[in-house]
């Protein structure tokens, strides 16, 4: 804890899992140290494609396509020098943190068997599992909807009964816009709360007349 009272507070980054039909809370993620860097990239979806009709040039048929890239770091060698013989982290290291994160991937075990069960009975249509509804947060102008793309974990350290101590885990999301999921699902939403924030602050950082950017430039 800082010795400055007036420190501002550090928030951190996470993942929020919602139940995707009554938004509950299922699971909040939160990273243990913040991603130095997140690298964006959007891809724009105009209505005639990248060599379409000229009279749709101007055109879009949708928000563009981001997708995320976060390097996210875990480590539990602080929590060892003050850890004691009854602290988890002395018994399996940082495996539950990253199987919080990996789970995410999985669908639940239950659903696996209940499936089995059902297409064993010979039901015709087996729905593939449905998984929660992630929400990447990251301060409260930049909550969005996200699908896991890719997802990797180098484990750097071990203790002595080769439970992983330190590692880091590289996260691919695709953000979900209303088009992906539907103008009345949860997640649309939050993604529309999303570009609203954007499109707010962009006016703050409208240039207030033409003369800025040159003097007659479009006289």
């Amino acid at each position: 804890m800082t010795g400055f009272p007036n420190a501002p507070r550090l928030l951190k980054g996470g993942i929020v899992l919602l139940d995707p039909l009554t938004a509950i809370v299922r699971r909040v993620i939160v990273l243990q140290y913040n991603p130095e860097t997140i690298s964006r990239t959007l891809q724009v979806q105009s209505a005639g494609g990248d060599s379409g009709d000229r009279s749709e040039a101007l055109r879009l048929k949708g928000p563009p396509v981001e997708t995320l890239k976060i390097d996210a770091e875990i480590d539990a060698t602080d929590q060892l020098e003050v850890a004691t013989a009854a602290d988890l982290v002395l018994r399996v290291g940082i495996f539950p943190q990253l199987a919080a994160l990996e789970t995410m991937l999985y669908p639940a075990t239950e659903t696996i068997i209940a499936n089995h069960i059902l297409a064993s009975l010979g039901i015709l249509e087996v729905l593939p599992a449905e998984a929660p509804l992630a929400l990447f947060v990251w301060t409260p102008m930049r909550i969005v909807p996200v699908r896991i793309t890719d997802f990797s974990v180098t484990e750097e350290a071990f203790d002595p009964n080769l439970n992983p101590i330190r590692a880091k885990v590289s996260l691919g999301l695709r953000v979900l816009n209303i088009n992906d999921l539907g103008f009345t699902h949860k997640g649309s939403f939050v993604y529309l709360a999303y570009q609203r924030a954007k499109e707010a602050l962009s006016l703050v950082a409208q240039v207030q007349s033409v003369a800025e950017l040159g003097r007659g430039l479009l006289s």
